[in-house]
C-alpha cells in the first residue's frame, strides 16, 4: 500500500510539474510590452492615477468624434479594422479600460460600471471632446450604455455591439471568464496562464473559430499578462453584472442608437440585442448571421459598413 501511495505521489508531483512547465506565466511589467503593443500613434495620458493607453486618430476638426470602448480582456486593438476604415474621414478615439490592456489596474480597485462610465467621460475631457458617438462591445457596450444614461449631453449617438448590461444566460462562456469567477483560484491565476487557455477563450467568442490567428492569440495572451490585469479581471467579475432595472433605464434614451449583433454569439445571445432594440426608442438592429460575440473584430468591413450608413442617416 505504501508503494501505491508513493507511486501516486510521484504521479501527482509529475503532473504538477507538467502544469507549471506549460502554464507558468508570471506578470510582465508594462515597460516590457510597450514596444510591441504601443507604437505610434499610441500615447499615454494621466487619468485618476493611471497612465492610460490611448489612440486618437483622424481629423481634429471632426465635430462628432467616435469613441470606441472594448470588452472584457480585450484592448483598444480590437477596433483596428474599424479605425482603418473610419480614420481617413472621422476622428476616432479608443483606449484601454482600467484593468485591461496596457492601462493596467485601477489604483483604488474600483471596477464598477458607474466608475467605467465616468472614466469614459474623463477620457473625453482630457482630449477636449464635448460630445461624441460612443460605441462599445460586450463590457464596453455596457460602459457605453451607462455613459449615455449618466451623461446624455455628452453622447450624440450610441452604438452597442453584442452589449452586456441586460440579464442573460450564456450558451457557452470562455474558460478564462469561468475561472476568473472562482475566487479560490485567484492566487493560482496570478502565476499560471497556459497560452492554450487564451486560444480556447478567443476561439469561443468567434462565429468562425478558424478566423483566429496566432498573432491574435499572441495579443490577447501578452496583454493579459500585463502586471495586475489578472487580479483586476477577478474584481471586474465580482463588481459588475447585469443591472436589474436595465430595461426600464434603457427606455429613457433619446439619442440615435445602432445595435449590432452576431447571430452566433454564444456568450450573450442575440435575444438580448432584440430586447435592447425593443426598449430603446427609435433604435436600429443589424444582425450578422455568420459572426459571433466580437463581430467588429471578426469582420470589420461588414460591420463598419453598417456604422457608416447609420452615421450618414442621422447626420452624425
Amino acid at each position: 500500500m505504501r508503494k501505491v501511495f508513493q507511486a501516486l505521489g510521484l504521479l501527482l508531483v509529475a503532473g504538477l510539474a507538467a502544469v507549471l512547465a506549460v502554464g507558468w506565466a508570471p506578470d510582465r511589467p508594462v515597460e516590457t510590452l510597450i514596444d510591441r503593443w504601443a507604437p505610434a500613434p499610441s500615447v499615454f495620458i494621466s487619468i485618476d492615477g493611471m497612465q492610460v493607453h490611448v489612440r486618437d486618430e483622424g481629423p481634429r476638426d471632426d465635430r462628432r468624434p467616435l469613441v470606441l470602448v472594448h470588452g472584457t480582456s480585450a484592448s483598444l486593438h480590437t477596433w483596428d479594422g474599424w479605425v482603418a476604415a473610419l480614420a481617413g474621414q472621422r476622428r476616432v478615439i479608443r483606449f484601454d479600460l482600467p484593468g485591461f490592456g496596457l492601462t493596467g489596474p485601477a489604483p483604488d480597485n474600483d471596477y464598477t460600471i458607474e466608475r467605467y462610465a465616468d472614466f469614459t467621460v474623463r477620457v473625453m475631457n482630457a482630449l477636449a471632446v464635448s460630445r461624441a458617438v460612443v460605441a462599445g462591445n460586450s463590457l464596453g457596450g455596457q460602459v457605453a450604455l451607462e455613459t449615455a444614461l449618466r451623461s446624455p449631453e455628452r453622447v450624440a449617438g450610441l452604438i452597442l455591439v453584442d452589449s452586456a448590461g441586460y440579464p442573460f444566460t450564456p450558451e457557452s462562456m470562455p474558460i478564462g471568464f469561468r475561472l476568473a469567477q472562482v475566487p479560490a483560484l485567484k492566487p493560482l491565476m496570478s502565476s499560471l496562464l497556459p497560452r492554450s487557455m487564451i486560444e480556447s477563450s478567443v476561439r469561443n467568442v468567434y462565429g468562425n473559430p478558424e478566423q483566429v490567428t496566432e498573432a491574435l492569440i499572441d495579443r490577447y495572451y501578452e496583454l493579459t499578462l500585463r502586471e495586475g490585469n489578472r487580479a483586476a479581471l477577478v474584481e471586474r467579475f465580482r463588481q459588475i453584472g447585469p443591472v436589474d432595472n436595465a430595461r426600464e433605464r434603457a427606455a429613457s434614451l433619446t439619442m440615435p442608437t445602432l445595435i449590432l449583433w452576431g447571430d452566433r454569439d454564444a456568450l450573450i445571445p442575440v435575444s438580448v440585442g432584440e430586447q435592447m432594440h425593443d426598449d430603446i426608442p427609435g433604435s436600429e438592429l443589424v444582425r450578422f448571421e455568420a459572426l459571433g460575440h466580437v463581430p467588429h473584430e471578426e469582420d470589420p468591413a461588414e460591420t463598419v459598413a453598417a456604422v457608416i450608413a447609420f452615421l450618414a442617416r442621422h447626420g452624425l
